[in-house]
């Protein structure tokens, strides 16, 4: 990193086409503000009161079957309903503007184990959990009113995950929501503008200058990006062009499955705690176009800051302004890559 990057800059984020404030001289600044419970891990392999655990009853009144590997349903308080009227206003003016959104809302449980996290399970069973989201993005990217299939993790209750354990979620949408659509524009205007993959170039450079990658396998590639704007952010992007977990083989399924597993591990391992994140895949819309500007990708999204207990909060310039971050990227990526690979549990 060279002198200058110690003073406050901006970076941009070509993915977006925005800008993120670092001010790394704000370092060592004091905290008295709030201070959040650790989240420790459950000793507990089957929670007679979850309603995820096998055999339980849910919520909404259904029951979970006794499933022994990954368990996939309907979410029973779905955000999106596969049928839903167009709302209509008479005369309603061009400023207060509704459309209608019709989709689905699908849960996946990771595994029948209810103190597991991906950092503690085996790879062999994430294995067989990206084996799930693919036939999930395959069948709901399959109908025809469903143009995105967003595939997601909210871990811990810091992320508003409302059950401790183990699973995701999938949603599928009528438009594509913002944030994939933004991509799929500064993605496209790249590869016409330059024949080449934004994401492809960007992977290429980064595994060149090395000093922001955290972890690395034959098939993805995880760095702290040189945009990222939460502490710990990470991206794992795939070293092949595959716009979509379609394009995957085997050697691409077991890789995207490694990755994930080294970087939870990591994140826990950083403040020994099961650290909360939003993890979530950006890849090619289902609106039956062929997308070859997009490149699969995983952004991570966690949000403490200097412990277990203190988080970051995106408030003020950040809600007014843009966001802004306080550690460089590069001493993010190196204090990531200086802990174990094997969990701080293991040890």
């Amino acid at each position: 990193m060279t002198e200058s990057l110690g003073f406050p800059h901006r970076r941009f984020n070509p993915l977006r086409r925005q800008w993120v404030l670092v001010s790394p001289h704000r370092t060592d600044r004091p905290w008295q503000g709030e201070v959040n419970k650790t989240s420790g891990f459950s000793d507990v392999h089957y929670d007679p009161q979850c309603y995820l655990c096998p055999g339980n009853q849910r919520a909404g009144g259904k029951v979970t079957p006794k499933y022994e590997s990954v368990y996939v349903f309907d979410n029973d308080y779905a955000a999106l309903l596969p049928e839903s009227p167009e709302p209509h206003r008479e005369n309603a003016p061009e400023l207060l503007r509704a459309e209608r959104e019709r989709g689905r809302c699908r849960v996946v449980c990771f595994h029948p184990d209810h103190s597991l996290t991906l950092a503690r399970m085996q790879v062999g069973d994430i294995r067989k959990v990206v084996d799930a989201w693919t036939e999930e993005y395959r069948t709901l990217g399959a109908v025809p009113d469903f143009r995105y299939v967003q595939i997601f993790e909210n871990r811990g209750a810091m992320m508003g995950a409302s059950n401790p354990h183990p699973h995701g979620q999938i949603w599928t949408t009528e438009h594509v929501p913002d944030e994939p659509a933004a991509e799929t524009e500064a993605l496209a205007e790249y590869r016409a503008s330059r024949g080449s993959c934004l994401l492809c170039d960007y992977a290429g450079l980064e595994a060149r200058e090395g000093v922001r990658v955290v972890e690395e396998n034959d098939g993805f590639l995880a760095v702290v990006p040189w945009w990222a704007v939460w502490p710990f952010e990470t991206l794992a992007i795939a070293k092949r062009h595959l716009r979509s977990l379609l394009d995957f083989g085997d050697a691409e399924r077991d890789g995207l499955a490694d990755i994930l597993k080294q970087l939870t591990t990591r994140y826990d391992n950083l403040f020994e705690t099961s650290f909360p994140y939003t993890m979530g895949f950006h890849q090619a819309p289902t609106d039956g176009e062929g997308h070859e500007e997009w490149h699969f990708h995983a952004h991570f999204y966690p949000p403490l800051l200097r412990s277990a207990t203190v988080r970051k909060y995106m408030v003020g310039f950040e809600m007014l302004g843009m966001p802004q971050r306080d550690i460089t990227p590069e001493a993010a990526a190196e204090r990531l890559k200086a802990v174990p690979v094997v969990h701080f549990t293991e040890r």
